[in-house]
């Protein structure tokens, strides 16, 4: 959480989750290839080893807000893990959590899509792509108490 991601009632701005889960996402997936320079690679290389010329994106974005992210300047748990998997699209989960209380702040899923650069048209998912989601399929997180 950054000092400028509060709102004026003193906690995350809803616009700032939208950061917050694309952070995470890309933390555990990757970067878009020709993203930026090589850094840590995440623990599913899903994002960067995508064909030249293929886009990774976000088709729709479903976020319910169960309490207030206050800010604190501790970084919030966001928990990630892939729902279902379709022949050309699946589903990313997020669990953002206090990072004191542990307590549930927001819900959210983001449904992508593999998209050919040069015709736009949506690309089946390959079953490679399929094996590499396939551990982290509708793992729900396990609740652990600090």
């Amino acid at each position: 959480m950054r000092w400028g991601d509060m709102d004026a009632y003193g906690h995350i701005n809803n616009v700032q989750i939208v950061r917050m889960l694309e952070e995470a996402r890309i933390a555990a997936f990757g970067p878009p290839r020709g993203a930026g320079l090589p850094g840590v690679e995440p623990e599913v290389s899903l994002f960067n080893d995508v064909p030249e010329g293929t886009m990774a994106l976000i088709v729709d974005h479903r976020i319910r807000y169960v309490r207030t992210l206050e800010y604190r300047n501790i970084p919030a748990v966001v928990q990630v893990w892939i729902g279902a998997v379709k022949g050309a699209s699946f589903d990313i989960h997020y669990l953002v959590q206090d990072p004191v209380t542990r307590e549930d702040c927001v819900k959210a899923s983001s449904h992508l899509a593999f998209v050919d650069e040069a015709s736009g048209r949506v690309l089946r998912l390959t079953s490679e792509q399929k094996e590499r989601l396939a551990p982290f399929v509708e793992h729900k997180p396990e609740r652990k108490e600090h």
